[in-house]
């Protein structure tokens, strides 16, 4: 049963229209923006077929085990509660997207993914469409960023379903640094896909995977995670990318062994999930700053919420220095 805690409702639906106009003119890049890591995973099924992302020793157990077996991935899989709809309304703006074909399936239909199969991408987009639609000032990146069991066709067939879905609301690729809300909303922009893949070349709404860079710590550990974190931002390019600061811990074989019937949320995420967001509470936005944070769970904390104030420091810093 999925948990509805205090404050996910759709307070945040238009965030990004109602930040003061100051706010406007300011790269993209030096706001502070609500992602979610592995953002579909709320569509993930113990009764689909295990994904070709996974190990053969995984693949060997969900197919000795079945159900039972799956039932244990779905509680490590899944990443998120909250259907797209829902993290929209809540304030989140960036999406981590894993995505594959179903191996031996006749067509090139292509499925989200994480450990299992989740829904088909088209409906996810449709949903995300429909949400832009009523909120024309709302502005969201999609990161495409893992692909399994893809040839030429299937990337062909996933670039045209981007752009037949979006449409003209689709960013095109161009500097980063001239990237503002007023910049977006200007050109009626909504949409701004990062395509890791070499078949996204020469299509101009196809954004470059280099153009978003999201270091990933790989640890079980939160002070670990907050000194990548950290060293990370410092390492930052001044110039030409967003950046994606990822506020999440990772499971390791013997993490999922010791916290088998648990699962991530119960297990890793929820004992440390404070100390991390004491992290984000203290970071800044703008230059050498934070940009997009993504977390697990997003509806567990105040998250979003807390993401969005960071913004409120930029208009103290130009205050300052208007002074």
């Amino acid at each position: 049963m999925r948990t509805r805690p205090a404050g996910i409702g759709n307070a945040n639906a238009d965030w990004m229209g109602s930040l003061p106009p100051k706010l406007w003119v300011v790269p993209l890049k030096h706001l502070a923006v609500p992602g979610s890591h592995d953002s579909f995973t709320y569509w993930v099924d113990a009764h689909a077929p295990v994904g070709p992302d996974q190990k053969i020793y995984v693949k060997y157990l969900a197919t000795m085990f079945s159900v039972l077996a799956k039932k244990v991935m779905v509680k490590w899989s899944m990443t998120q509660n909250l259907t797209f709809k829902e993290q929209l309304d809540a304030g989140i703006r960036y999406f981590d997207l894993r995505v594959s074909s179903k191996p031996g399936q006749p067509g090139l239909e292509i499925f989200f993914i994480h450990g299992l199969f989740g829904h088909k991408v088209r409906d996810g987009l449709i949903e995300i469409n429909s949400f832009l639609c009523g909120h024309r000032k709302e502005v969201i990146f999609l990161d495409f960023n893992h692909y399994y069991a893809m040839g030429s066709a299937h990337h062909e067939y996933l670039i045209k379903m981007l752009q037949e879905v979006f449409g003209s609301k689709l960013c095109k690729d161009c500097e980063v640094e001239t990237v503002t809300l007023d910049y977006l909303w200007k050109n009626k922009y909504q949409v701004m896909v990062f395509y890791h893949h070499p078949s996204a070349r020469g299509v101009p709404v196809m954004w470059p995977g280099d153009k978003i860079p999201a270091p990933w710590a790989n640890t079980t550990e939160p002070s670990k995670l907050i000194r990548f974190l950290e060293s990370t931002l410092k390492q930052r390019a001044k110039q030409g990318s967003f950046h994606v600061s990822q506020a999440i811990l990772t499971p390791r074989v013997n993490t999922v062994a010791r916290g088998l019937l648990w699962g991530l949320r119960n297990y890793l995420v929820e004992r440390n999930l404070p100390s991390i967001m004491s992290w984000v509470e203290v970071q800044r936005p703008g230059s050498g700053g934070v940009n997009i944070i993504t977390s697990d769970f997003v509806e567990l904390t105040d998250f979003a919420n807390i993401v969005i104030g960071l913004n409120n420091l930029l208009l103290s810093e130009q205050e300052r220095k208007a002074r």
